[in-house]
């Protein structure tokens, strides 16, 4: 016989187990000086476009025809119900250092776990980049990333003047959910040319 009624209790355990390894992350990550997450975050993204390039060699074609892109090795997200998650990345233009942009993610609906993933932005023009860089740019329920695999950059195309990829690192969640992605860009000053 089936017992629905320890089905919410069930889940908060399971969420409340994932949950218990974030705050030691979280802890790290507060450790670290702002100089010593700026190093990190540079060491990251180059590993991040050479994995993405390495599982699909297609996704190059949108690093040679954009005006620019933004790349975030580390998203994390997590909660039950409603979660939220937060990363930081780098900003390119022409292939030249911008600056940075951090990402605050909002979700609700039916969820729950804690998850990693990476996410690449492709600027189409430089119209949708100028959005990005002013702060204008936020992603809504109806914007579709594609999951990086083998050739699945081939059938991709630009909507509204951008393409999104993302890549899971790891963890697990169950999500049925409505949302929102927010974007901040900050300048970077004398930002070198990668």
């Amino acid at each position: 016989m089936k017992k629905p009624y320890l089905v919410l209790p069930l889940a908060a355990a399971f969420c409340c187990a994932l949950l218990a390894a974030s705050p030691d992350a979280l802890a790290q990550s507060k450790k670290r000086t702002p100089a010593d997450q700026r190093a990190l975050l540079s060491k990251e993204v180059p590993e991040t476009i050479a994995t993405y390039k390495k599982t699909d060699p297609d996704i190059e074609r949108f690093f040679k025809e954009s005006v620019g892109h933004v790349v975030f090795p580390r998203i994390g997200k997590g909660g039950f119900i409603i979660a939220g998650g937060q990363g930081i990345g780098e900003v390119y233009e022409e292939g030249k250092l911008l600056g940075t942009a951090s990402i605050t993610i909002v979700t609700v609906g039916l969820q729950v776990g804690v998850q990693e993933f990476s996410e690449i932005i492709f600027f189409r023009d430089r119209a949708a980049l100028d959005r990005f860089k002013q702060n204008n740019f936020e992603f809504t329920a109806n914007v579709s990333a594609v999951i990086l695999k083998a050739g699945a950059s081939k059938g991709a195309n630009y909507r509204d003047g951008i393409a999104v990829f993302t890549q899971p690192r790891g963890g697990a969640m169950v999500e049925a959910a409505l949302g929102t992605q927010k974007f901040s860009f900050q300048a970077e000053t004398a930002a070198p040319a990668k």
